[in-house]
């Protein structure tokens, strides 16, 4: 077994790793967006301006993740490469939207 062949599944499983870590990242920061910030956090006594404080970290952070997902797929030339690069720029692009909606909503 060759060098490349033998390390293949383990840069498979990492470039699943990422991916699952960056959708994790991505699907907290909706979750908290969508559902505990605007209907939770009122009945807990939280402000309605920690929204966009807590959103903006967690979009940075999601879109270091994905961006480090597109880039271990494609240095690793995962046979997925190609769908799993439209699935987390597609990501990007929802995150992008959200952090310009957070950062408006501080200014």
């Amino acid at each position: 077994m060759t060098d490349a062949a033998a390390a293949a599944p383990e840069l498979d499983e990492a470039s699943a790793r990422t991916l699952r870590f960056s959708i994790l990242i991505s699907a907290i920061r909706c979750t908290l967006a969508y559902v505990l910030l605007p209907f939770v956090a009122p009945f807990i006594g939280l402000a309605p301006g920690v929204g966009p404080a807590v959103g903006i970290p967690i979009s940075l952070i999601a879109l270091w993740a994905n961006i480090a997902s597109i880039k271990r797929h494609w240095h690793s030339d995962h046979r997925w490469k190609w769908p799993v690069s439209v699935l987390n720029v597609g990501i990007i692009v929802l995150l992008v939207i959200l952090l310009v909606l957070d950062i408006g909503q501080l200014l």
